[in-house]
């Protein structure tokens, strides 16, 4: 969750800071490199220890750290340092406390000139060995995990983990291709199919044209963002969501914070050589779509049906030249999911929906329908009529009060809802990321009425309660939220909130939520200097945790997240996901409780409702699978080497496909759910194409949705 940027309060919290920076610099006019990185290096240090919810003293255990998280930083393959030019940087390993209090940048010069080094060593390897066959009969593995690899000792073993690293990815090419050509061969007897020697050719030809390209983007890289890297290895050991951003990291945060986004819609992530999908933009074309998730590594980009374009390598801003088009045109993803079968994804470009990215709602008719022989025959019916909204962010305007916002429109859905004679609601915060922490407390009190939702703790107001103080009770019938666990932030001040006033069932396929209980500032650094300093600009932007929330029963959503009330069986149960996977994460703590009054009324029915779900999910084939699939996807995640013998790889490989199908489709329903559009909706259909066109595939997702199927059940058992 973040704060407005750059709002003008925030600037007296940067005042000492420009002091510092002109008691150090005095009013001389610099200009230089090494000025404006001693002027970021103060400005940043300033706001760390000025501004930060939980500010750090550094010494030499931090100093480690730091040294540490910077030299991964650099050289996370461990491919361009060896282990001597790493010892010679060692000498620094116990000083970084002393450089953050000083700005001395002496070590960043030292490692900068080193790891240039390192890249342009690398060409000459990578070039060499490329240019003949490596040998895929010998009996060799690579650590699956980067971060387990050590440093060569020498540059001999530094080759060799180069021809390691090159031989995984053309194996891994060779595999793909090998793959595509036999899926293709099913249905085209034209298919000319190539042999080993063939293919192997051809991957490593690829492999060097990708390498060049990944060699050019190094070199590409600004000094500034090597420094930026630098700033991060000191900001990340206060919390993993304080971040330096260098002027054009700030330009393009400043511009994702604008909800404008082009293309498919989906936010990018380096992940070593592989580009993942970090998030879905509600409301854009690859959400409509619906098959592509956060996690899923993109490996080749095709325009329509012309020949893909191999990714695997590339950096996030080259893949996105080739994503990105004209709006109506289709781009071919093809994507690794998370269990490590491969999909290929046609995506229609477009603009983001911005309508489609506002709350939404239809009713869930309690029946189950099945297809045989081509028509729809009923085989289970619920007399429950189940009001459903969705709610993929919580958006507020701040500059305009008669724009849209979140609580508003959940209002209004709920009228619509009770004018139909729904029975209960189900509010759905799955993949709700946050947002407006207003809005989560005006949500909240829809169900709850007037008071304390959240707790708020700043580092210079102390803890004080948010209260709803805008909207009265507007639903006071049976409520399930729906959470999973990329539900965060404001999704876990609205389910926390809920569940400590003993107001809804808080249901998901997960453990918990995310775990983030922090609020973030940016701070404009260009704003905290003038006179003579003025000739640094631009000198970027600094992201920090001033803020953390607390339930209103005195817990906290931070690592904890917001436990389910009904915990379905989910695929990643075995795996760590979320805030409590980031080094440095601000710690659990407790304070008072606020006063409030908790709603005894639903106590008998959320025991009685919680016993039947647990005997349902217990005799559900798909629940049961779920909970194969999570250990099956923890047995991966524990397999420390990748066998870099090309029979030994295609046997890897073709047994994660071969599970992949097993659990392909999991939480799809075999039948359908009755989804009824809200009379509001029937008669915009008659007048736009578009949005019928939207919510008919919306609709079609729902039905086929077995969490929300037990969703319907929950209010069953509620009203």
């Amino acid at each position: 969750m973040y704060s407005m940027l750059m709002q003008r309060k925030n600037l007296k919290y940067l005042l000492p800071i420009v002091g510092m920076a002109v008691i150090i610099y005095g009013f001389n006019k610099y200009n230089s490199e090494k000025d404006k990185e001693a002027v970021i290096f103060a400005l940043v240090r300033d706001a760390l220890t000025n501004v930060h919810l939980q500010p750090k003293e550094m010494n030499d255990e931090l100093s480690t750290e730091i040294f540490d998280a910077y030299i991964e930083s650099l050289d996370y393959n461990k491919l361009f340092f060896t282990l001597g030019e790493v010892k010679a940087l060692e000498e620094y390993r116990y000083d970084l406390d002393n450089a953050f209090y000083s700005a001395n940048t002496a070590f960043f010069e030292k490692s900068y000139t080193a790891i240039i080094k390192g890249i342009k060593r690398s060409k000459e390897i990578y070039t060499r060995l490329l240019t003949e066959s490596f040998d895929y009969q010998e009996d060799d593995q690579l650590f699956s995990d980067a971060e387990e690899r050590p440093f060569s000792a020498d540059i001999s073993a530094l080759e060799n983990s180069w021809e390691k690293h090159l031989k995984w990815r053309i194996l891994n090419r060779i595999y793909e291709k090998e793959t595509a050509q036999k899926e293709d061969a099913e249905t085209d007897p034209e298919v000319v199919i190539k042999d080993f020697i063939t293919l192997e050719k051809e991957a490593r030809q690829k492999e060097l044209e990708l390498q060049e390209e990944w060699y050019e983007d190094l070199m590409d890289i600004t000094r500034i963002e090597w420094f930026g890297m630098y700033m991060n290895a000191y900001c990340e050991t206060f919390d993993p969501h304080t971040n330096y951003l260098a002027p054009q990291q700030n330009e393009n945060f400043e511009l994702s914070m604008t909800g404008q986004f082009e293309g498919i819609g989906a936010q990018l992530k380096q992940e070593g050589d592989y580009i993942g999908i970090e998030r879905i933009i509600a409301g854009s074309a690859c959400w409509r779509q619906g098959d592509l998730e956060a996690g899923d590594r993109i490996i080749a980009v095709a325009q329509g049906d012309e020949e893909p374009v191999d990714v695997i390598g590339y950096k996030v801003r080259e893949a996105i030249k080739l994503i990105r088009g004209k709006k109506g045109s289709e781009v071919r993803l093809t994507v690794k999911k998370k269990d490590g079968s491969r999909q290929i994804i046609p995506i229609i470009r477009d603009v983001v929906e911005i309508e489609s990215t506002f709350a939404r709602s239809a009713i869930l008719d309690g029946k189950s329908y099945k297809k045989k022989e081509g028509q729809f025959v009923l085989t289970k019916e619920l007399k429950t009529k189940t009001g459903y909204i969705k709610l993929p962010k919580f958006y507020v305007n701040f500059y305009d009060k008669d724009n849209r916002n979140a609580a508003d429109d959940i209002k209004n859905e709920i009228i619509k809802l009770k004018k139909e004679g729904v029975d209960g609601i189900i509010l759905d915060l799955r993949n709700n990321g946050g947002g407006s922490l207003q809005a989560a407390v005006d949500i909240a009190g829809l169900f709850t009425g007037y008071g304390p939702q959240v707790q708020v703790k700043s580092f210079q107001n102390g803890t004080r309660s948010k209260n709803n103080k805008n909207y009265p009770v507007t639903w006071d019938g049976p409520l399930v939220v729906l959470i999973n666990n990329y539900s965060a932030s404001a999704s876990e001040i609205v389910g926390a909130a809920l569940q400590d006033r003993g107001r809804a069932l808080i249901v998901g396929p997960s453990k918990s939520t995310f775990g983030k209980g922090t609020v973030q500032n940016m701070f404009d650094l260009d704003r905290a200097v003038n006179g003579a300093l003025r000739n640094l600009k631009p000198l970027g932007a600094v992201k920090i945790t001033t803020e953390k929330f607390y339930r209103i029963s005195g817990g906290t959503t931070q690592l904890q997240g917001v436990v389910p009330d009904i915990s379905l069986p989910g695929a990643y149960d075995l795996i760590e996901i979320g805030e409590k996977k980031y080094d440095h994460a601000l710690p659990v703590d407790f304070i008072e409780k606020a006063t409030y009054a908790e709603n005894e009324n639903w106590t008998k029915s959320f025991k009685k409702a919680i016993k039947a779900s647990e005997k349902r999910v217990a005799q559900d084939s798909v629940y049961q699978k779920s909970m194969e699939y999570a250990q099956w996807i923890k047995a991966g995640e524990d397999n420390a080497f990748i066998p870099l013998d090309y029979p030994s790889f295609t046997s890897f490989q073709d047994s994660i496909k071969e599970e992949g199908k097993r659990f392909k489709n999991l939480y799809k329903l075999k039948d359908s759910t009755g989804v009824v559009p809200l009379p509001d909706h029937l008669v915009m259909f008659q007048t736009d194409s578009v949005q019928q066109d939207i919510y008919t595939k919306w609709y079609k997702t729902l039905s086929k949705d077995a969490i929300l199927r037990e969703g319907i059940e929950i209010i069953h058992s509620l009203k």
